[in-house]
Order: structure tokens, then sequence, then C-alpha cells
């Protein structure tokens, strides 16, 4: 079962007025796009697995850099997955039990973290030559660092049999068939506009993971959409969101992924536009017969 996966990231109106830079990033990799990747898990994952993530940097006063952080945040995601993958390549079957496991789910979300914590400080420090803060101790101030560049992230794993979703912060992740529209993960909410943040200490603890078997949902087609928050808030409510990822579905069944992929960007600056303002990233993985 191989979906065709395509996206679209646009800047928010209320960036574009006040001249502030996309703080959303996405990364899609599929047996197209693999070998671009500079990294050996890639190329000894087989063709049929695709990875997706979307990261939304926070863009506040206190987060100048979290356009790199969210940059970040979908490579990393995207490598550690790959390199799963390979792990599993022979035996796809002990990688679906393995993420099923409470135990090995956590370590992925702490390799995750520890990673993007790593390439984040080697960045700051030796690539961008920033300041470096420093505690009253005189040790580097690790956390003030992380900090600026504070991201959500949202993944997605697929292989032929199961699908791995991972959340961190807001977003959603969205499932779209004939019969409506459901969410794969009910996010952690905090009320206001805060967010769960990679940047956060012991943020792993706040990673939601889901395994899915493909076999086990609708009849096709159906569709998976991972969008940043921008797009749910630029609705006046949920019910209208899911209209809206309703449309979508019927649009791509009727019309074709083409059509949608060609004019997603228009739409969903006008979406921005006529919403909250926010970046909008999307990403869709439609499942339909071969």
């Amino acid at each position: 079962m191989t979906p065709i996966i395509f996206g679209k990231s646009v800047r928010g109106e209320s960036h574009i007025r006040r001249g502030i830079e996309r703080q959303d990033s996405y990364l899609i990799i599929d047996g197209i796009h693999k070998h671009d990747r500079n990294n050996q898990f890639y190329k000894d994952i087989s063709e049929d697995i695709k990875l997706i993530a979307v990261a939304d940097g926070h863009g506040s006063e206190s987060c100048p850099y979290s356009k790199t952080g969210s940059q970040t945040a979908a490579n990393v995601f995207c490598d550690i997955m790959a390199e799963y993958a390979a792990k599993y390549k022979n035996n796809m079957s002990d990688l679906f039990v393995s993420l099923n496991c409470e135990g090995e789910t956590a370590r992925i979300a702490k390799h995750i973290v520890s990673e993007w914590d790593k390439r984040i400080l080697t960045y700051h420090a030796n690539l961008a030559k920033r300041n470096i803060p420093k505690k009253e101790s005189g040790n580097i101030d690790e956390e003030a660092i992380w900090k600026q560049y504070g991201t959500t992230l949202l993944g997605m794993l697929i292989t032929k049999e199961f699908a791995f979703f991972l959340q961190l912060g807001d977003g959603d992740i969205t499932y779209v068939d004939k019969n409506g529209v459901l969410p794969v993960i009910e996010g952690d909410k905090i009320l206001g506009v805060e967010t769960h943040s990679i940047s956060k200490p012991n943020s792993w603890k706040k990673v939601i993971t889901r395994v899915i078997k493909l076999e086990c949902v609708s009849e096709l087609p159906f569709l998976y959409i991972i969008s940043t928050d921008g797009w749910l808030n630029s609705h006046s409510n949920d019910k209208e969101f899911q209209k809206t990822c309703f449309d979508y579905f019927n649009l791509i069944k009727e019309q074709g992924t083409q059509v949608v992929e060609n004019n997603l960007e228009v739409w969903l600056s006008e979406t921005s536009k006529m919403g909250c303002g926010d970046d909008i990233t999307v990403v869709f993985a439609y499942f339909e017969k071969e």
C-alpha cells in the first residue's frame, strides 16, 4: 500500500506584514528524495519506506532562531527513523512490535531530543558562531541556547504494513476517509498559545506516539494529513477544520493529487490571510488503489 505524498509550507500573512521569515519546516523522504540525503541509513532502507516530518518554530522574541530549530527537528526525525527502518529492514514485523513498546518509543523520543540538542549546540557555537550564554558557575547555559531555537515536531513513518506517528507540541495529524475525519493523536493541549517544545528540559516525556496497521483502516481511498497549528487556528472551530480536511479529501479523490498540489500554495496563503495570519504547513499522504 503505497501513498502519494505531497505538501506545501507558506509564510503567514502576519509574518509577511512584519517582515518575519517563515518558521515552519517540513521534509518528505521517499524513493525519489532519499538518495539526496548524506546518510548511510537512507541507502539501506527499502524504497517502500516513507518519512514525513513537519515542525513549527515558535517565532517568539525569546526564540529568534526557531526557523533553524524547526529545520533541524525535521531532519533529526527523518534521520533517526531511517536508522530504525534500516535496522529492521529484513523484518518489518519486528519493527512494528518495537514501535508498539512503550519503552522503545521512549528511547526513540530521547534519541530525537538528544540529537536535536547536540546539533543545535554545534550549529550555535561552530557554524553560526553566536554568543555563548554562561551560568553564574561559568558553565555554558545550554538550556538558554536551546530555547532560542524552540520548535514543535510532528512525524510519520510509513511502511507497506503500518504507519508510525509521533507528536511533540501542537499541530494536527488527521485521518480522513469517506466516513469522515478523525484525529490520529489527541495532542496534549495547553491553555492559551503555549505549547510543548523540543527545546524544554525533558521534552521527550511530552512525546506522544501511535502505530496503526494500514490493513485495519477503512477501505481505500483514505488520507492522512499532517499540519502545523496555523491551519487549525485559521478556522473558527474544530468542526470547520474537519470540514476543510474532508473537502480536501474529496477534491483529491475527484480531481487527483496533482491538481491539489499545483494549487496548494495559493490556497494555504489565502487561508492564512483570511485566518490567523500564521505560517501554515500541510502534508498529505493519500492512499488509493494501485
